[in-house]
This record gives structure tokens, sequence and C-alpha cells, in this order.
């Protein structure tokens, strides 16, 4: 249809007597044609890939400090733990004490690595202006937050996997359920890679944005049962602890790894779910109004 309608305009155009003009015009509004229908068909989801890869690149070329130090950082934490309160312990829960480490260090490191890639990266793409440039592409912001999304999971991924291979090179047996494993891994590092969004768009100065891992993410941590059993503790304390949402994560992600949790397992995975959920809304309805995003406001 569109070729006959060509050959009717040029007609009309060379029935005019300027034939160069006609094959000058035409072409160029081919190629628009062209343009549309490739912009259409891709429906913004090359230029997500593009900025994923972007992002990916980015920490990679950092790698020593995105990857390989938080990795150490964590497998110092295995020695020190691991082999000197080992030896007083031996088991916990029935499993030997390394073994119930691992897994605890592993979340520990999602949650870290997966808030920082997404907040520092958005949150410097903001101060620089240059997140300005990406608000007016055709992306969506379903394709934006994919793409930083993705960055964040294989970074999070990338190094809680190093750490689980080089604690099973050290001797620790952590495989007891793939399915939940991945399941606890994958969902807690969405999670925490959009609250990074959302830290970041509301955020103006790096203290905002590390407030919350500081104050936080860190302290909740360590006192989600990553070195420890809630049922070491006073009956008053194991019951405090229970309202710490991140003890349902280590746990989770504890059971997967070794059979073994100090809570309900799907529990945990309703409560990583709907982190995400409202997160993943959260960060979509901010990256859509552009507040504080284009004005700073």
């Amino acid at each position: 249809m569109f070729s006959g309608r060509l050959c009717t305009q040029m007609n009309d155009l060379l029935q005019k007597g300027n034939a160069a003009q006609a094959k000058a015009e035409l072409t160029a509004r081919e190629r628009v044609y062209q343009a549309k229908r490739r912009a259409k068909k891709e429906s913004g989801w090359r230029g997500s890939w593009v900025l994923l890869r972007r992002e990916t690149t980015r920490f990679l070329s950092m790698a020593g400090q995105s990857v390989i130090s938080p990795v150490l950082t964590t497998m110092l934490y295995f020695v020190v733990f691991g082999f000197t309160l080992g030896e007083r312990l031996q088991e916990v829960k029935g499993i030997p004490y390394i073994d119930f480490l691992v897994p605890g260090l592993v979340m520990l490191n999602l949650i870290n690595s997966a808030y920082m890639n997404s907040a520092f990266s958005l949150f410097l793409s903001k101060i620089h202006g240059s997140i300005v440039d990406l608000l007016v592409t055709p992306l969506t912001p379903l394709q934006i937050m994919v793409a930083y999304l993705g960055a964040s999971l294989f970074r999070a991924l990338l190094t809680g996997g190093m750490i689980w291979g080089v604690a099973a090179f050290m001797g620790a047996e952590t495989i007891h359920n793939m399915s939940i494993t991945i399941i606890f891994m994958v969902l807690t590092a969405l999670g925490f890679a959009l609250l990074g969004l959302v830290v970041a768009i509301w955020s103006r100065d790096f203290d905002q944005v590390n407030f919350l891992p500081s104050f936080l993410l860190m302290p909740l941590t360590f006192l989600g049962g990553v070195f420890y059993s809630i049922e070491m503790l006073p009956d008053k304390w194991a019951m405090i602890s229970k309202f710490n949402p991140i003890l349902y994560m280590v746990n989770g992600l504890r059971y997967g790894m070794t059979g073994v949790s100090d809570v309900p397992v799907y529990l945990g995975m309703a409560i990583v779910a709907v982190l995400v959920l409202a997160a993943g809304c959260l960060a979509g309805w901010m990256l859509a109004s552009g507040k504080r995003l284009r004005d700073g406001s």
C-alpha cells in the first residue's frame, strides 16, 4: 500500500517537471516511515537494553570497588566469625556453624550491593543533570526502571554468588533447596534495588542517600540473625526480633541453603514480595511524575 502511494506521489511530482526533487522528497519520506516503524516495533526496549548495558559496564569498569572489595570484606567476616566462633559453637540448629553463617553473609551482601548500585547510579545522574536527557527520551518509566534494576540485580547476584562459591571452596555445604535459594536472592535484590531508586529520587545530597544503609539497613541486617539464631536470645528479644523484616529474608535464604529456619519460610517470601511490589509502585510513580528529578524540589 505504501509503495503504491509512493508511486502516485512520484508521478504527481514528475508531472510538475522536477524529477530530482521528487526523488529526494520521496526518499526522505521513506526513511521517516521506516524509522517510525522501527520505533513502534521496538517500543523503547532497545533503548532500555542500551541503558542496562551502560549501567552494567559502569560498575564492571570499577570491579575492584564494586565487586571484589565487598566480597573480600564479607569473607573476612566468614573467616573471623566462622572459624573463631565455630570452634566454640560447633553446631547451630543441628548444622555446622560455618554452614549456618554463609546465608546471612550472602544476604548481607545482596542487600548492600543492590541498594548501592541503583541508589548511587541514579543519584549521580540526577546531580550531574544527565537524568533530564534520559527523561526526554521515548523510554517509559518502566523501561528506565527495568534497566537500573537489571544492572543492580546482576551486580548483587554476581557478588553474592562469588561469596557463596568461595564459602563452598572453604568447606561450607549450603545447597538444600535451589529454587527457594534463587527466589529469595532475586526477590531481595530486586526489593532493595527498587528501594535504592526511591531514595535516590527523594534525596538532595549524599548524606541522605547514605542515611538508609548506615543507620537502618546495616543495624537491621546485623540484628536479623546473620551471625546467630534468635533461639539463642532471651524470649523478650527474640519476640522483638520477629518485627525485623530482614530476619525473614535471612532465614528464608538460610532455609534454601541449609534447610533450617527460625521463622516460617513462606511468610518471609510474602514479606519480600510485598517489599518488591510496594517499592516498585512507588519508584514507578516517582519516575513518571519527575518529582525531584527535573527540578530537584
